[in-house]
Parts: C-alpha cells; structure tokens; sequence
C-alpha cells in the first residue's frame, strides 16, 4: 500500500485576507512558532505519508522558505519528500487567466502531476483546518470500506454563521454518505462537518480530473461528489480530537488566544505521544527577560527581549517589548517592536511593525485591531 498527500496552500486565502496579502494561507504564522501548514504537513508525515505535492498560486515565497528541503519534517529524500506545485503547469491551466477558486480548479491545474501518480491512494487537506488527527487509522478504514473516497467528519453544534464557511456531511448509520450540503446559509443544529480532510483511490482522483477537465467542472463537491453519490461509495470517518476551522481574521485571532487559555485544546494539538507537530527549527537566542519585566500566562518565542508587562499574549521571535509597555490579549508576529510606554490591548501586528513610544492602541474581543506588515504607528 502506498500513499500520496496534496494540500492546497491558498484555496482559503480570502478567509483571513488581511494576513494573506502578501502570503499564503498556508505559510500564516500560528501558535507562536509554527505555521499554518505544519498541521497538515505533520499528520501526513506521522502517518509516513512522505511523497507530499503542495499546489501553490501566488504569495507562495514565504512558502518555500519555510519548507525549504522539507528536512525539518524528514522529507528531505532522494526519492519522494515534499514538492511545492506553482500554478498553471498544465497545457489546459495556460489557458486560465483566473485565479484558483476552489479544489478542483486548483487539482485541473496541476493535471499533469497527478496523472503521473502511482500511489493507491492519495490524501488531501486544505490549510485552514487545525488538528492533530491519525490518518493511518483513516487510511486503514477506508481501505476496509472498500470506499472510493473516505472524508474526516466531526459531529459538531453549529450556528448558521459557522455552517456557511462548511460542508454538512449527511450518512447512515453504516457510514455512507448519502448527501452533503456545501456552505449552507441557514443551516443550524447539531450535524457532521467535513474536516476538508479526505482520503481518494488514485485512480478515481485522477479520472474525475480528467471529467473536470473536459467537461468545465469547477467544484469538486458540487460538481462531482453530490452528482456521484448514487454510484459512488463514498464513507466518513468520524474524528473526536480538537477542531478548528479558520473562517474569519476574528476566528484566528480567537484560535490563536485559546491556546493560552485552553489546556484541553493545547494538549490534543502539541502533547499527543507519537504524533509531534513540526515546524521549521531556528537557532536563536534565549529570550531575554529584565528585572523589571511582568509575563503572565502568555506563551513567547526564542529571541525576544521583554522589559515591560506581557499578559495573555502570544510573541513571535526577536519581539521586542520597551520598558514600561503594555502588551494585553494580543498577537505580535516577528520581529515586532514595542515602544517605551506604549499600550496594545486586543491587536495583532504583523513582522516588522513598529508602535512607537506612548502610543495607545485597542481592538476588542469581537473586533481585533490588526497593523499591516511593517508599519510604524
């Protein structure tokens, strides 16, 4: 049995724009170290899927520097390892002048690749889904299934503002999926959701990329699953851990905040045995803490200086926090400067950004504050 991974690093870059404008999803900073991607890159890599293609669009240099040789997940390999996909690699995708808007539209443009697969089976999942979730145990029940795809579901309360950024998976008490309801916009109660993880026959994968191709298919869900569901075997695999899907700027900044506060969710992501989370290794300096320095409850990188008051915050590498500032509820990517007695409560700066001295600046829990990338306030 062998297997392929693919992960679409863009296909949800408009959820969290402000953050993906000169990045993708996929390479947005998340938790204090790691990177959007990880998760996904890591639950293939822990369940030895180590032949991973990342389809890629735009923005995607940060990508590649994060990734680099893949060695920092062990893909570093004369055969196999991890490949980035840039876009429009096809004869058919020279002929698109639109960006990716969806799955199947960015799989028709690296038609090329899959066709050349020899796996038996191929492992997707997008980047705006974080988990910690064991796809061997997924493969092995899709394999028992006899199922031509198999798609990790959550049975999950939903409020229609959650239901409209997902699929509603429906099934029988046997696992068959038998409708699914694609980004609903007034559905709510208690209902499966897809985890925009699924596990394909590869040569299924590669047929319905050739339909999509030559019939104009544009949604993988619409298009080909819900029409193929009456011949079709497809199952769910039910997943219990923790769940998050980044649907807004807001969710991830609540994400994000809800590792300080939430054992139960940092444990289920960070602290399962045999199933570590990678991420790029950096060798910086310890962080530097003065005397007249105050952190609580926050969690901070390597190479930060910190000489003022740091609460319920995450700090990314080399943050600097000036004497007498105040840093509240709040995310500070890399590099980040705190000025002397400056105050920031509720916001997210992103590298490089300056707040000069004095400066006063809150979002709210409900609206976050964000300062673009190398700005100074």
């Amino acid at each position: 049995m062998s297997v392929d991974g693919i992960i679409f690093s863009n296909i949800h870059d408009h959820n969290i724009s402000e953050l993906t404008r000169l990045r993708t999803l996929a390479s947005v900073p998340f938790g204090c170290r790691y990177r959007l991607i990880d998760f996904p890159l890591s639950n293939m890599v822990n369940s030895n899927i180590t032949n991973i293609n990342v389809i890629a669009q735009y923005n995607y240099h940060s990508l590649m520097d994060h990734i680099g040789t893949g060695k920092d997940w062990d893909l570093a390999r004369r055969s196999g390892g991890v490949k980035i996909l840039p876009p429009y690699i096809t004869g058919y995708a020279n002929n698109v002048s639109t960006s990716y808007l969806t799955r199947l539209d960015a799989l028709k443009g690296v038609h090329y690749p899959i066709s050349q697969m020899t796996s038996d089976y191929v492992v997707m999942s997008d980047c705006n889904v974080i988990c910690n979730i064991d796809l061997n145990d997924m493969i092995k029940d899709h394999i028992a299934s006899g199922a031509d795809v198999t798609m990790a579901v959550k049975r999950m309360d939903l409020t229609p503002a959650f239901a409209k950024e997902n699929t509603i998976i429906f099934s029988s008490r046997d696992g068959r999926i038998t409708d699914m309801l694609p980004y609903p916009t007034n559905f709510f109660g208690n209902a499966d959701v897809s985890l925009n993880i699924l596990v394909i026959n590869r040569q299924y994968l590669q047929e319905l990329t050739r339909d999509a191709v030559a019939y104009g298919y544009t949604s993988l869900t619409r298009d080909v699953f819900v029409k193929s569901l009456p011949r079709r075997n497809f199952r769910t695999y039910r997943y219990d851990g923790y769940f998050a899907c980044i649907s807004s700027f807001e969710d991830y900044f609540k994400y994000n905040l809800q590792l300080i506060e939430d054992k139960e969710m940092f444990d289920s992501l960070f602290g399962v045995e045999d199933r570590p989370i990678f991420t790029k290794v950096r060798n910086s300096a310890p962080t530097y803490y003065s005397d007249n320095s105050t952190v609580k409850n926050s969690l901070i990188a390597d190479g930060c200086t910190i000489e003022g008051t740091v609460e319920n915050s995450i700090l990314f590498r080399g943050v600097k926090v000036g004497k007498g500032a105040v840093v509240k509820n709040s995310i500070l990517f890399q590099d980040t400067v705190i000025g002397e007695g400056a105050s920031i409560g509720y916001t997210l700066c992103d590298k490089n950004v300056v707040i000069r001295e004095n400066v006063v600046i809150s979002g709210h829990i409900t609206l976050p504050l964000y300062v673009d990338k190398g700005k100074m306030v």
